[in-house]
């Protein structure tokens, strides 16, 4: 097949969609399609574009199979409500040309586009009829969603609205597809047909992140004393993660040397946290680490921390939880009864209520006091990874289901 992916993030990206963008569209050049992918320079989670790459003009590179075209687009040092829309929209505007040539002179089979941002649905999906594609939306965020009701945008005429808009460009998409099963319930309500969507989970690469057999190298680089419990928090330190928790959490813990938080990631609250964190000694700010080093920085953790807004739940699927039960580590996650990452993390951790940094205290107290509950948990947790997040048993499913889209 020959497929174009239009996503505003992908690799060298170590976070978040641009992970999962970049593994995607490598693992589909390596079983031997034609990938290209229409696309920004990295620039997240710091909110800024890499040093060696074009900010205000396209460039074109290779990375492991793929052709990738990078579109230059705006980028707010402070990004906020109004300022991401124009953020998202500058991408979507400079792409725009960049699809259509891709699509009415190479003639791809399928056209991809990443959601968010919601402003490129509209350009994928002309760029797909004018190619003769079939044109395929996968959701990764419900953003829209999500500013509404965690108040970001606001209006109740605006809201239905824009929701309307959205739900009817995601019907004329040939295929939806999204990460978790209430994003799937969620899709269906906006009017997609059951026949026209389908569950395509993030995944994580389970011959990567897996239990280390010696400690961690990065306990004596940090000098975390023997038997010091870490908590680790890794991946962006953006509004929807409610990371504040986990400063709460800490102050709780304030004086207790046998556990010792690690928050690890960029992201445009990282600035106020280390701020709220100053005066504690059982913090420690580390920044992302390269990707080579991450099984041993995940095995540096006893413990992995998932905190989540409520007002967040189910609009999102964390997707860095697939690492966290890969490395063979209990998790404590803040969610809701009944969601679906409070379900994922069932077994192979602790569900707390979210917003709630006391709660998150009381477990971590629990889990020092339990070594054995810790192994227990941690080996379920990384029986469920290879179970339900392995990357190749997924996408060679959503392999499966794109050729079937193309033989129709």
């Amino acid at each position: 097949m020959k497929i174009l992916f239009h996503t505003i993030n992908y690799i060298p990206e170590l976070t978040g969609i641009g992970k999962f963008s970049g593994e995607m569209g490598s693992w589909f050049a390596e079983q031997g399609h034609d990938v290209r992918v229409v696309t920004t320079p990295p620039y997240y989670p710091e909110w800024k574009i890499r040093a060696g790459y074009r900010k205000y003009w396209y460039a074109r590179e290779m990375i492991k199979g793929a052709k990738v075209i990078r579109c230059p687009f705006w980028v707010p040092e402070h990004p906020t409500g109004l300022k991401r829309i124009l953020h998202l929209a500058s991408f979507s505007l400079s792409a725009f040309p960049v699809l259509l040539y891709q699509s009415v002179f190479w003639r791809p089979d399928v056209v991809c586009v990443v959601k968010p941002p919601a402003f490129s649905l509209p350009t994928a999906k002309l760029a797909a009829m004018l190619g003769g594609a079939r044109s395929w939306l996968h959701v990764q965020d419900l953003e829209v969603d999500a500013a509404f009701t965690m108040g970001i945008l606001k209006g109740k005429w605006l809201r239905k609205i824009v929701l309307g808009l959205e739900s009817w460009l995601m019907r004329r998409f040939d295929l939806v597809t999204t990460i978790s099963d209430r994003m799937l319930e969620k899709i269906k309500g906006k009017g997609i047909v059951a026949e026209k969507s389908t569950l395509f989970p993030n995944w994580v690469d389970t011959s990567a992140i897996f239990p280390g057999e010696h400690p961690s190298v990065y306990r004596s680089e940090l000098a975390i004393l023997p038997g010091t419990m870490v908590a680790l928090y890794s991946g962006n330190m953006g509004e929807k993660q409610g990371l504040e928790t986990l400063i709460d959490a800490a102050r709780h813990l304030r004086g207790e040397a046998r556990i010792q938080f690690v928050l690890c990631g960029e992201g445009a609250v990282r600035a106020q946290l280390e701020k709220d964190a100053q005066d504690l000694d059982n913090v420690t700010f580390l920044p992302l680490q390269p990707l080579e080093r991450l099984n041993d920085f995940f095995n540096m953790a006893d413990v992995h921390l998932l905190p989540q807004r409520a007002d967040a739940a189910d609009l999102m699927m964390p997707s860095k939880l697939g690492g966290m039960l890969a490395s063979g580590r209990p998790v404590i996650a803040g969610a809701l009864p009944g969601t679906e990452v409070a379900q994922a993390v069932e077994g192979a951790g602790i569900v707390v209520p979210p917003d709630d940094g006391e709660a998150f205290a009381v477990a971590l107290r629990e889990l020092a006091d339990a070594q054995g509950r810790r192994a227990a948990l941690g080996r379920a947790a990384r029986q469920r990874a290879l179970d339900f997040w392995d990357r190749d048993k997924i996408l060679n499913a959503c392999e499966r289901r794109l050729i079937e889209l193309c033989q129709k």
